[in-house]
């Protein structure tokens, strides 16, 4: 098949600019504006004049709005690729003396340039000197991740059109939030059945269109992900029984505890998922502290911990409990510990040995269900106006932290006990599903396409199966097993974190496809512009050929 008639690279790079031009940072009012922007653009196209009602805006969250906009080839068919992105951005305050040109590439590339070649430069500096001077790579927030993505999946939305050599139908849609806990992306997985069906669409494939960081030549960064890392942020509340530093063992150090569950877990490669070939890091404690609010010789009653833990193949439920194990282990360890200690200072201080407790662990589903049942109604409305009260903080740690506090109170909670729970939201990981009608074609279709960029473009793309990066894969075409979400549910402190999929959430097979470059958030964001603007855009449409060719 030859493709000489589609030339993307200098509309794909046009639209690619434009979008970062529009700025939207997550929970700011360029990010509400976006969608509405991009549906007032692509109204414009004939093709949605003629067909107003295939380009919509669907409610979100917090006045953003997803878009979705859907082009139909010809016949009935109701076979759909869908191509899916996010539109939102991390903040560009650390462009620092360049932040009014982070959303403008073309001044920012100069101002860059006059900035690298001015002064001393650390080995990072250097290389992205060297790629500003090939003239291959284009900075400007947000265009990396993941605008540049959208334009790819845009332009081949707009070929379609002109072509009209497909039997099927593109749908591209475009979502806030994925930055922060993905609410974009999670409120269009709730609204795609009843869209799917308005359309009348089989949705047998999708194509999220993130980046990804390549160091090196970009082998690794043109690449395929067959899957998505997935997260849990476990957290333990660890109760001591406090004392004066003098009578030390007439409590129980919370401190001890908690540093024994830090020992455990921390960066501990033993506790990396290494199912299907992968390994997944380790967890890693993201929060440690006590609530000391000044300075006294009493020992702190409570230490509070959160891990950011990453897995690809294990359950849900299985990571909970691991944690919980160890979290038991470390409680069991340190008490005797603290004992043993006990006994040692008694005989050497000729007095009587102190009685050290051994403790507990408690989930937070039974430390929230033994607070109800103390407290009562009262309880119930006095944690819920809690959660209220904390929804605007930002910061899911802390949201938890308070949370689970106030069910200690209430549940009259004394130590040496550990409270453990999940803070944040839960991103499940992803991998295509061998067993889904599916999956096959999906994969044929891919692969096709990938030997003819090969061969025919000279541009190679590897397979990688996970992709390492927190992102909207994890709610994109996923219908996750519903005993898993409630275990998480149940255990998640802050309310507004649980993600509760509907029951007739579409399942379809979903990969990673999307642009390369280096240093993505950062002062020095940048995408390789070829790879971005011409061979991605080619390899989508490839593909989008292949799948939706008459059958």
């Amino acid at each position: 098949m030859h493709l000489s008639s589609f030339q993307p690279a200098d509309r794909c790079r046009e639209i690619s600019i434009t979008l970062t031009r529009w700025k939207s940072e997550t929970g700011t009012e360029g990010e509400r504006e976006f969608a509405p922007r991009l549906h007032a653009l692509l109204s414009e196209w004939p093709y949605f004049r003629a067909h107003p009602d295939q380009l919509r805006l669907l409610p979100s969250h917090d006045g953003t709005m997803n878009l979705a906009a859907l082009v139909r080839g010809r016949g009935k068919s109701r076979r759909t690729l869908a191509f899916a992105g996010h539109y939102d951005t991390v903040p560009v305050a650390n462009y620092r003396d360049l932040v009014e040109l982070a959303t403008e590439p073309e001044p920012l590339l100069e101002a860059l340039l006059t900035d690298l070649r001015s002064r001393p430069l650390s080995p990072q500096e250097e290389k992205a000197l060297a790629d500003f001077e090939s003239g291959d790579f284009v900075p400007g927030r947000g265009l990396l991740d993941m605008k540049a993505g959208l334009a790819a999946g845009l332009v081949v939305l707009e070929e379609f059109i002109r072509s009209g050599d497909f039997e099927g139908n593109l749908l591209f849609l475009t979502t806030p939030d994925e930055e922060r806990n993905s609410r974009g992306m999670r409120a269009l997985r709730d609204s795609l059945p009843d869209l799917a069906r308005d359309f009348d669409l089989d949705i047998i494939g999708g194509i999220n269109l993130d980046s990804t960081s390549d160091q090196g030549d970009g082998a690794e960064g043109r690449a395929i992900y067959r899957g998505t890392i997935g997260k849990l942020l476990p957290f333990a509340y660890v109760l001591g029984q406090p004392s004066h530093a003098s009578y030390p063992f007439e409590g129980v150090s919370a401190h001890l505890i908690a540093a024994e569950i830090v020992r455990r877990i921390e960066a501990n490669p033993a506790l990396c998922d290494t199912g299907d070939g992968e390994v997944s890091p380790p967890p890693i404690c993201l929060e440690g502290k006590d609530f000391r609010a000044g300075y006294d010789v009493t020992t702190p009653d409570a230490v509070w911990l959160g891990f950011n833990w990453l897995f690809h193949s294990w359950s849900q439920q299985h990571l909970y409990e691991r944690f919980n194990g160890l979290v038991t282990e470390a409680m069991e360890w340190a008490t005797a510990t603290f004992s043993a200690h006990a006994e040692s200072f008694a005989a050497l201080s000729g007095g009587r040995k102190a009685v050290i407790e051994e403790g507990f662990v408690i989930p937070f589903s039974v430390l929230k269900a033994r607070a109800f049942q103390t407290g009562g109604p009262a309880a119930e409305e006095r944690f819920a106006q809690k959660a209220r009260e904390v929804a605007s903080l930002g910061n899911p740690l802390e949201t938890s932290r308070q949370l689970t506090a106030l069910l200690i109170s209430e549940a009259r909670l004394s130590g040496p006990a550990v409270v453990t729970g999940i803070a944040g939201l839960h991103y499940p990981p992803t991998r295509l599903d061998p067993a889904h009608p599916h999956t096959a074609d999906f994969e044929a279709g891919i692969e096709a396409a990938r030997v003819e960029m090969a061969e025919e473009n000279g541009c190679e793309i590897r397979y990688r199966s996970i992709f390492t990066g927190i992102s909207d894969m994890s709610f994109f075409g996923h219908r996750p097993d519903a005993a898993a979400v409630s275990v998480i549910a149940d255990n998640t402190a802050d309310p507004a974190v649980i993600d509760q999929p509907p029951a007739n959430a579409l399942s379809f097979p979903v990969v990673n496809i999307g642009p390369w470059g280096r240093e993505y958030h950062q002062r020095l964001e940048r995408a390789h512009g070829p790879y971005a603007f011409r061979d991605l855009p080619t390899f989508l449409y490839r593909i989008a050929l292949k799948l939706l060719k008459a059958q």
